[in-house]
């Protein structure tokens, strides 16, 4: 039949592929990896250090997973040939929709992993901090900071991730003027940081009684969430510290206390607030701690010379610094401005269809990265 032989020619054409994403994998190296940590787990004395032990056994399971995944991945590629056989043998088109699920299946867990070989930056596999600042454009932009913030809720919510609010500060309006999320999962900041920079919405603003269109801005800014002790000296004199009273979203002792804290390096001028914990002092304590990071990605940033392999460049929250526009009149579509990516399902893409960027944005740094060295 001329679909079987469509199915097999398609099929043929991922060979080079699977073989590419195993290489880059280094499997034979990963299972090397495994049975060391396994045996470094069986050794008295493993869990004397019990932050040591979490992290060599979450590292074993990441490797598992991995491996795991691109295991599957082979008996599926089996699978569909097996069916293939089948169909060619018997001769029966009811087949056919059986093998397309398993090619469109197939197809889709291969891009997914391909994407993964892709995340190898020293962070890439921590969780994010993701921070929204609204700029230019008022009541509107505080809108479009809240609907970035759905958007990368319903994303993280997709993916298995959980997130929550580490600061929060309403529109005077409506809307959102800024927050900060703490997405947690696997390689969250890897894919997380194709995202920073500044995103720009042109639509029939709600908020504008003329009806005409209105663009407007928001800045987003992604770091790993490093939680071992970072080598980062920081002078007391340098900083000025205020407190604040919790609000919004997440807030603890909502307009009861002022638990919440800001922190403002001088030198650098890098703020970092925090108000979700339950006191001032652990408020204080994870916005040293986001800081301190910020100010170590700083550091390896100029000794690099390579912004975008960790935070990228974010510029000025206005016209002709964005990233990505978001379209929604007097057509729809979403375009990033680096891999020249788009889509024109908007609603999609707000509701937190943005992996097609996410992925783009990898292969565009990966292309870069290798005509680079």
């Amino acid at each position: 039949m001329v679909e079987l032989d469509q199915f097999k020619y398609m099929l043929s054409t991922y060979d080079d592929t699977l073989v590419e994403v195993r290489d880059s994998l280094d499997l034979d190296g990963k299972v090397k990896r495994i049975d060391e940590l396994d045996k470094s787990m069986e050794e008295p004395g493993f869990w004397d250090d019990p932050e040591m032990s979490t992290r060599l056994m979450r590292e074993a399971k990441n490797l598992k997973d991995t491996v795991e995944s691109y295991r599957k991945l082979e008996q599926e590629y089996e699978d569909i040939q097996v069916m293939l056989e089948m169909g060619y043998e018997e001769n029966d088109p009811s087949l056919i929709p059986e093998i397309q699920g398993m090619m469109d299946d197939f197809v889709e867990k291969l891009e997914a992993i391909r994407i993964q070989t892709l995340l190898s930056g020293e962070y890439d596999n921590n969780n994010a901090i993701l921070k929204l600042n609204a700029g230019a454009g008022g009541t509107e932009a505080c809108d479009w900071c809240s609907m970035l913030y759905r958007m990368y809720q319903r994303w993280a919510d997709k993916k298995g991730f959980t997130t929550a609010v580490i600061d929060y500060l309403d529109g005077e309006e409506a809307g959102i003027k800024s927050i900060t999320l703490q997405i947690n999962g696997e390689n969250a900041y890897g894919f997380l940081k194709s995202e920073r920079g500044v995103h720009r919405l042109v639509r029939i603003s709600p908020f504008n009684s003329a009806g005409k269109r209105q663009t407007s801005f928001v800045s987003c800014d992604v770091m790993p969430d490093i939680k071992e002790d970072l080598d980062v000296e920081i002078n007391p004199d340098e900083l000025r510290i205020d407190t604040y009273r919790s609000s919004g979203a997440g807030g603890q002792h909502i307009n009861k206390t002022s638990s919440a804290i800001r922190i403002t390096h001088l030198p650098t001028g890098i703020v970092v607030q925090c108000q979700n914990e339950r006191s001032q002092f652990q408020n204080k304590e994870v916005a040293m701690q986001m800081l301190k990071t910020k100010l170590y990605m700083l550091k390896q940033e100029e000794h690099a010379e390579k912004l975008s392999d960790i935070r990228g460049d974010v510029k000025d929250i206005n016209f002709g610094n964005q990233i990505r526009s978001y379209v929604m009149q007097p057509y729809t579509l979403v375009k990033d401005h680096r891999t020249g990516a788009e889509s024109g399902n908007v609603n999609a893409v707000l509701d937190g269809d943005i992996d097609l960027f996410i992925s783009a944005y990898l292969k565009w740094i990966n292309l870069n990265d290798k005509k680079s060295d």
